[in-house]
């Protein structure tokens, strides 16, 4: 069934770094991650999984100590659980889909 969007609202994370939700319901929340250049999103973990694509940039994400870099149109999942943090090497635009259980830090679900 199509669905329309549920919302679309911004929200500061923390300096240098912005989350979109570009759509959300019961099953699946996607939302756009901006990122400036220099910023850090300090090691978390996430209660569910997620896959992201990255539209524009350059970004480095260590994940139980392992270091990885991806550049623009690059994709990658990440399991629920694993610790894990980001750093922005260019200004990137990152696209994510969550499957939700609770919230996505900042915005209540449905």
């Amino acid at each position: 069934m199509f669905d329309s969007h549920f919302q679309i609202a911004n929200n500061q994370l923390i300096e240098g770094i912005s989350i979109k939700i570009l759509h959300h319901e019961e099953s699946m929340i996607m939302t756009q991650l901006i990122l400036v250049r220099g910023a850090f999103i300090p090691a978390h973990t996430h209660p569910n999984d997620h896959s992201a694509y990255l539209l524009k940039g350059k970004i480095r994400i260590v994940a139980d100590g392992i270091t990885s870099v991806f550049g623009e149109g690059d994709s990658w999942c990440m399991k629920k659980g694993i610790t894990h943090s980001t750093e922005a090497l260019e200004d990137s635009t990152v696209l994510e889909v969550y499957n939700p259980k609770g919230e996505i830090e900042g915005f209540k679900t449905c």
